[in-house]
């Protein structure tokens, strides 16, 4: 009796050369068995190879990914449950909105980290995150802030559609007062040149796929830990740097479960 093991039995005669071996590029690594009576199995004069199309990743085990998700595009997973990027033109607008929103989402939480440190330790006398928006400086008033932060965010978000309208117009000359060098876009979304690439990472950008990939992958979770500490500053009033100190302080009563509950204050 033979037995094949695979997941999809696609029966297919082969030689024994090494290029026959060779030129099968999807074998199967998940398992299943089949079993030949002695007389099918005689019927088969010539060895036979099980041979199967490989799966790509998929946010749930098993999922078929949308056919508008074909797993070119970086950190694609086949999620889609709504299916908001059927239509081409706005799969390119929510890419490039997810990776701005990553983006951010990676400076907001080092920021809030880094400052709400500074502000346990006393190294610096700083407010809580939440609350730094409120804070008068000396140096500007908060109007003029405001106008200042308005007009720079205006323009690179400005510049940003640009390019994303019409790739490459901004690292044409004379785009950016003879500094479009140093400003120099890969492909929308990704700005390279000496003051935004300074380590010439990634210069080849079209097959950069590894580094899009964990980029996007630490943006996905920088936005799901901003998500976590926006609750965790409602709930607990507190910074995250206070929220870990507590917790450390008695691991098994001062838990996420139990400071939602109550149980923990």
């Amino acid at each position: 009796m033979a037995v094949a093991v695979g997941s999809i039995t696609l029966f297919q005669p082969f030689s024994a050369s090494p290029a026959s071996f060779a030129s099968s590029k999807h074998i199967s690594r998940h398992t299943f068995v089949t079993t030949f009576s002695p007389a099918t199995q005689r019927s088969i004069s010539r060895p036979y190879l099980t041979i199967v199309r490989a799966q790509r990743p998929t946010w749930l085990p098993g999922l078929d990914p949308p056919p508008h998700l074909d797993g070119t595009l970086a950190g694609d997973f086949g999620f889609d449950p709504l299916g908001l990027g059927e239509d081409p033109e706005s799969l390119k607008w929510y890419v490039q909105a997810e990776l701005v929103h990553a983006r951010f989402a990676m400076a907001g939480v080092a920021g809030i980290l880094f400052t709400d440190l500074l502000r346990v330790t006393r190294i610096s006398n700083l407010p809580v995150w939440y609350e730094a928006g409120a804070v008068k400086f000396s140096f500007a008033s908060t109007q003029t802030l405001f106008i200042v932060q308005l007009i720079l965010m205006g323009f690179a978000e400005t510049k940003r559609f640009m390019d994303f309208t019409n790739p490459g117009s901004q690292a044409q000359e004379g785009s950016f007062f003879g500094l479009e060098a140093a400003l120099e876009g890969l492909e929308p979304g990704y700005p390279g040149g000496p003051l935004l690439n300074p380590l010439g990472i990634a210069k080849d950008i079209k097959n950069a796929h590894d580094w899009k990939l964990k980029e996007i992958k630490n943006g996905r979770l920088a936005m799901v830990a901003m998500l976590g500490m926006i609750i965790q500053a409602y709930v607990t009033h507190v910074g995250p740097i206070d929220n870990l100190m507590e917790h450390l302080s008695d691991p098994w009563h001062r838990t996420v479960i139990q400071t939602l509950s109550g149980a923990g204050s």
